[in-house]
């Protein structure tokens, strides 16, 4: 986050894929977020994302 000029959306999952944990709009050089216990992973998304898709905990990610 510290060279991002954008918001994005950041998601957590375990070493299954599981989501764990969900951050929306995360600002730019402020977008700290602390320590997500089990998770493996984060996908960094375009802000908006997490809403759109109605991503949360428990859901399965799968990257094709």
């Amino acid at each position: 986050m510290m060279f991002m000029r954008f918001p994005i959306d950041a998601v957590f999952v375990d070493k299954k894929g599981v989501v764990v944990k969900t951050y929306e709009r995360l600002l730019p050089w402020i977008g700290m977020v602390p320590f997500v216990w089990r998770a493996d992973r984060v996908a960094e998304l375009p802000a908006g994302t997490i809403r759109r898709h109605v991503i949360k905990p428990g859901d399965q990610l799968r990257v094709a």
